[in-house]
């Protein structure tokens, strides 16, 4: 009988800690297919963060290294640069990487460094008990913000791919979800496509994975899917807002 799906071999065969209705076990799923398809695995090392994905390390079947909160584009620059053949990838949520990391991210992608960050948001901290985040939406109420997020008084969310697009050293950002079957075949090209450009040496890609976060948001994991359509992708829209392997038509006219 022809196997038409089977657990991707760069993910362990173990069971994960996340709750229920969660989306980071497709996330990684994801992640550790493009690794499969490129035959990436043995040359790959990722970064666990400190967050709800502080475990990432037991999931992926490839060299991983723990980072403090908020250094793994830090770490991975260290790796990459020791490492040159390497395939070197970050995961990392919101608190992680656009709050304590908000640096070490800008500064990665302006120096262009030949890494790939997998940036999980699902706009609250999820580990520590639901607080407001850096990309928690305006009026939206967590355990910091309980009548809902006063940008006069917290400012506006960050939007990450819209400000590191900006860069020149960044050559793919993207921001996919994973909240229907259409959306997680997307993500997973987009992925694939970060690792693709990381391995011809073209510099700094990070793929925006929207997430859901049932337990934080207060709903169920079919109605958590629905409050992301509702609410994250009108705020953060999806597609590609950068890729330097697309050429301009106005660079193909002869003049």
């Amino acid at each position: 009988m022809a196997v038409v799906f089977k657990r991707p071999h760069a993910l362990t065969n173990v069971p994960t800690h996340y709750c229920p209705g969660c989306t980071h076990g497709i996330i990684h799923r994801l992640v550790a297919e493009a690794l499969d398809e490129l035959d990436l695995e043995g040359r790959t090392v990722g970064i666990a963060p400190v967050g709800c994905a502080v475990m990432a390390y037991d999931y992926f079947n490839c060299d991983m290294i723990e980072a403090p909160h908020g250094r793994a584009p830090a770490i991975a620059t260290g790796v990459k640069r020791s490492v040159p053949d390497s395939i070197v990838f970050t995961y990392q949520g919101d608190g992680d990487l656009a709050a304590i990391g908000t640096a070490e991210t800008v500064h990665a992608a302006a120096r262009g460094e030949n890494i790939t960050i997998i940036f999980v948001n699902n706009a609250i901290y999820g580990m520590t008990g639901g607080q407001m985040a850096p990309t928690t939406l305006p009026n939206q109420v967590t355990q910091t913000s309980p009548f809902g997020r006063d940008i006069s008084q917290a400012g506006f969310p960050i939007k990450v791919c819209e400000m590191l697009s900006t860069l020149e050293g960044s050559s793919y950002i993207a921001r996919v979800s994973v909240d229907c079957v259409r959306n997680v075949n997307i993500a997973k090209k987009a992925i694939k496509k970060a690792f693709e450009i990381q391995s011809q040496g073209r510099g700094f890609t990070l793929i925006e994975v929207l997430s859901t976060c049932p337990t934080n948001w207060g709903v169920s994991p079919k109605d958590a899917l629905q409050w992301l359509r509702d609410n994250l992708i009108p705020y953060y829209p999806l597609g590609v807002y950068k890729d330097v392997t697309e050429v301009k038509k106005e660079e193909l006219c002869d003049g």
